[in-house]
């Protein structure tokens, strides 16, 4: 065997996704971010197009995130669908972590590649940096909020057109224990053909 595939699948099974709400106000250094993102660059990526884009907020940046997270919600939701407790969630959850990313997706000029290839790279990517938080013992989320594809997000993120952010990951370290997991056997996802 070239790699120690036991170590390789207790960081795979060991991956949790730890909220912001569980974080420690123990920092995360840049250089373990740096790490995160060398690591997340190696997905697969059809044609190599590499369409990852992230967006490092940490210190005083993570402040006017959040000011802006909560902003947008408000002013992209239905006074019908809003919740001031969302709001309030998506103003403090920056604040709690370390750095957040936003996790973007460059979409190339030719568009040679289907948008869901370039997709299902930039989620391969973020599969890396949890995978990499989970072997430094640090608390990872993806969040996903609606809101994500809207005008003023993609002006405030300077993304293209037919750019795309993907999602927030909030990196920190845990203030709790590392939870347990599950997952359903693979004979009920699984079909075999053999002929």
């Amino acid at each position: 065997m070239k790699y120690n595939l036991s170590e390789i699948t207790e960081v795979i099974t060991n991956r949790r996704t730890i909220y912001p709400e569980q974080f420690s106000e123990r920092q995360v250094q840049k250089e373990q971010i740096e790490l995160l993102l060398n690591n997340a660059i190696w997905a697969p990526t059809h044609g190599n197009t590499q369409p990852w884009r992230f967006k490092v907020f940490m210190e005083s940046a993570l402040d006017k995130l959040g000011d802006f997270l909560a902003t947008t919600y408000a002013s992209e939701t239905a006074s019908e669908d809003f919740k001031p407790m969302k709001e309030q969630k998506l103003r403090n959850r920056p604040k709690a972590a370390s750095a957040v990313i936003a996790i973007c997706m460059q979409r190339q000029d030719t568009q040679k590649i289907s948008e869901i290839d370039e997709i299902a790279a930039v989620a391969c990517a973020v599969q890396n940096i949890h995978l990499t938080c989970t072997g430094y013992g640090l608390a990872g989320f993806w969040s996903t909020p609606k809101f994500l594809n809207s005008e003023a997000v993609k002006t405030y993120l300077e993304l293209g057109s037919n750019d795309r952010c993907l999602g927030l990951f909030y990196v920190g370290y845990p203030a709790i224990e590392w939870p347990k997991g599950q997952r359903k056997p693979i004979e009920y996802v699984t079909e075999w053909r053999n002929n």
